[in-house]
């Protein structure tokens, strides 16, 4: 039976390879020609100046996209003259006219319900929802009667429930950061240097002289791609960041190089408005990587895509074994059941011809 599958491959074998001879006659046929690709040391881009490894160029002005991580530090002054007291705030507060043995004076927490303890003879003063100056009218009303002319002064410590907002934020799919309690601000397209402006103004009615700086922890929304043609049995596709500085050699690095149904085939496929007229820069792996030659190792724009061509040999092999797999699969359980049947049928006659002898 191994040897009949053999002789079945090596026949299929055979058979393919006429075809495709037929097919394709007696001419050799250049694989970039074949594909509209120009050679390495032929490039339809002499005359345009394409970034490469000893010739890069700096990226534009960064532009904001989701799903970009950004680094926020804000550093939040609450206004003295805007800012209600509220429970949990911490006034610093001063009454000149105090008895002497109750003096008013230090750091004074506004209580639960919105009110300022101010001693044993004092008693409570409701300030919650007032400012400052509103509130150290409020105390001195209220200490009038019990003193002659006090004088109060309050300022305010610090303050409960602010939100921090330095930190870590995520660009959502509307293209807006969240503030928290303090809103959303929309930094989709903008420049780091905008997007500060923007959050600044938006904070600016919560609080005063508000320093802003931003910078973005993570480039997600920006990204190169290397595709391996697969032989025959499907493409792998790599996602890799983009930082602004990749080559050709960077990008193939970081997927660990070639596979073994790679060939030395290979270009970039720049994005391009004009679908009529794809952008495509070939690659030269061998003087890239034996020779040191950078004329064709590019540095890559966002969007690029890194094309490695399989070998035409592991292609062939891969459709031969897809065509002869089935009919080998078949005829193998031909073979094995037609195996099986006379196995049985050889052993049942046998024991028909023992039980015989035995009988007579």
């Amino acid at each position: 039976m191994t040897r009949q599958l053999a002789q079945f491959r090596q026949l299929a074998i055979v058979m393919l390879f006429a075809c495709a001879v037929g097919s394709t006659g007696c001419q050799v046929v250049s694989p970039s020609r074949g594909r509209g690709i120009a050679r390495a040391d032929h490039l339809p881009f002499e005359n345009q100046f394409v970034p490469r490894e000893l010739d890069k160029v700096t990226a534009s002005m960064y532009r904001i996209e989701p799903p970009d991580i950004l680094t926020i530090d804000v550093q939040q002054n609450v206004s003295q003259a805007k800012h209600e007291l509220q429970a949990g705030d911490i006034v610093s507060l001063n009454v000149n006219g105090a008895f002497p043995d109750e003096p008013i004076f230090g750091d004074y927490q506004v209580g639960v319900g919105g009110e300022i303890e101010l001693g044993f003879t004092y008693g409570l003063i409701h300030v919650a929802g007032q400012t400052t100056q509103q509130a150290t009218r409020l105390v001195e009303q209220h200490l009038a009667s019990q003193l002659r002319s006090p004088v109060v002064s309050m300022s305010l410590r610090s303050v409960a429930g602010i939100q921090p907002i330095s930190g870590e934020h995520i660009v959502g799919p509307d293209g807006t950061v969240t503030l928290g309690q303090y809103g959303s601000v929309q930094v989709a397209g903008l420049t780091l240097d905008e997007a500060r402006g923007m959050i600044a103004s938006q904070l600016s009615g919560d609080f005063v002289d508000t320093k802003v700086s931003v910078s973005v922890f993570a480039y997600n929304s920006k990204a190169i791609y290397v595709v391996t043609q697969g032989g025959g049995l499907g493409d792998a596709l790599v996602r890799l960041p983009y930082t602004g500085n990749e080559t050709v050699m960077d990008a193939l690095a970081q997927i660990n190089g070639t596979s073994y149904v790679s060939s030395s085939e290979m270009w970039i496929a720049r994005p391009n408005r004009e679908s009529d007229k794809p952008v495509r820069l070939p690659i030269d792996w061998e003087a890239i990587t034996q020779n040191a030659d950078v004329r064709t190792n590019y540095q890559l724009l966002p969007g690029d895509r890194v094309f490695i061509a399989h070998s035409k040999l592991v292609a062939f092999d891969s459709a031969i074994a897809k065509f002869t797999s089935p009919l080998e699969r078949i005829l193998g359980f031909t073979l094995l059941g037609t195996g099986t049947a006379s196995r049985l049928s050889g052993n049942v006659l046998d024991n028909k011809n023992l039980g015989g002898g035995f009988a007579q």
